[in-house]
């Protein structure tokens, strides 16, 4: 009898989309984190005594750990249970985000930004590779909605530490409400199976080994994260230096570019069962130019700008998850390839905003929309070389 009753729980447990649940639920916890630094960083610079361009090492310190726990966990997924590696990691955020209030030195907390931005890319290569080892070709729709609940928990993010703050009239019990937000993906995904790490096949051996797609999207990872989040930090400074907004409408126009980008990510969710990641890819990219072309046709409109701006945050928004499974497509996904697409991404967002940042009073603020413009075209050009690349790997797989 209890033989015959625990068979449909193994069977409910090692179901794919329970599993999928946990992954979206520690997405929401890693979008939580992600945005939680922006109002929070007036409080940690009070709580260690710390000028604001002082307290700004913690973004350079999260950035620079994010780039270090993408490269190196890669391996931890390719060798032990995923499961045990991603709850691993919600655990030391966790206990991460409970010390960061509590620090009053500036150095030591830098140290603990740097650990929780590697667990951040820690837990960013576990999902993606988990998922598309447990849905494998079809793992499409399931990565855009990944990525969309990274987007639902950077959107409550900023409520949770604005009440939180309310309430007790300090960023304490915000970060401490934060990290028992990570606890429900963590019960949730330590009581299932891993996925099985996806097989190498014939047909995809040569593509895991070719090192040359594996550059290619690398540096496509590397060049549209770096306009992503060019776009995302400098708008309102670019709207407002040329006199297109006021500081609130400045501030309005960015949250249209974000909530465009959050509405194109979940709309890209039924796209994706309709659709290749090739096709969704290249309407992406031309829709993202054709946002940065009405702003660069009419710099001087206010309204080109919105519509621009928003129209390249739709655009934008399905890019990222749909390069993994347009990847999948062409070489077996393993959590080291991965680890190398996230540190190509985490290079792309601390170079392309920083060259914006060193060029925009010297050349002046047309400067981010022209380096965003050439981004795009290099990301096409990208595009087209690895589809390309990998149509004569299948012909020579077929032969």
């Amino acid at each position: 009898m209890s033989t015959l009753s625990a068979a449909p729980i193994a069977r409910m447990r090692s179901h794919p989309f329970s599993n999928a649940i946990g992954y979206y639920a520690a997405f929401i916890a890693l979008g939580l984190f992600a945005a939680s630094m922006g109002p929070t960083l007036p409080g940690l610079a009070q709580h260690t005594g710390s000028r604001l361009s002082e307290i700004s090492f913690l973004l350079s310190a999260r950035s620079l750990g994010y780039l270090l726990g993408s490269l190196l966990s890669g391996r931890l997924y390719d060798r032990a249970p995923g499961h045990q590696v991603i709850t691993a990691v919600l655990i030391l955020m966790a206990v991460m985000m409970v010390l960061v209030p509590l620090i009053p030195l500036l150095w030591l907390l830098v140290a603990v930004l740097l650990v929780l931005g590697a667990a951040e890319g820690a837990l960013d290569v576990g999902g993606n590779t988990l998922l598309v080892w447990l849905y494998r070709d079809k793992v499409g729709p399931f990565m855009n909605a990944l990525h969309f609940f990274f987007g639902v928990g950077a959107f409550i993010s900023p409520i949770v530490v604005a009440q939180a703050v309310q309430a007790s009239g300090d960023i304490t019990l915000a970060y401490w409400v934060l990290a028992l937000l990570m606890l429900p993906a963590l019960l949730w995904l330590i009581r299932l199976p891993s996925p099985e790490r996806q097989p190498v096949t014939e047909t995809r051996r040569s593509g895991q080994a070719n090192r040359v797609l594996l550059t290619l999207l690398v540096l496509s990872f590397f060049v549209y994260v770096g306009a992503e989040l060019s776009f995302g930090n400098w708008l309102y400074t670019y709207a407002l230096t040329l006199g297109l907004a006021d500081a609130t409408t400045a501030a309005y126009l960015t949250s249209g570019f974000w909530g465009a980008f959050t509405a194109g990510r979940l709309i890209s969710i039924p796209i994706a069962t309709r659709f290749s990641p090739s096709a969704v890819l290249l309407a992406d990219l031309v829709g993202c130019l054709a946002g940065v072309g009405v702003i660069l046709l009419r710099p001087a409109s206010p309204l080109a700008l919105w519509i621009g701006a928003c129209g390249a945050g739709f655009a934008m928004a399905s890019i990222f998850p749909t390069m993994i499974a347009f990847a999948e497509r062409r070489m077996t996904i393993t959590g080291q390839i991965t680890s190398l697409f996230l540190a190509g991404s985490a290079a792309g967002s601390m170079t392309l905003p920083w060259l914006i940042g060193q060029l925009f009073e010297r050349v002046g603020p047309h400067v981010m929309t022209t380096i965003i413009a050439v981004a795009l075209i290099v990301e096409c050009i990208l595009y087209g070389l690895i589809r390309l690349h990998g149509a004569r790997r299948d012909d020579e797989a077929v032969a």
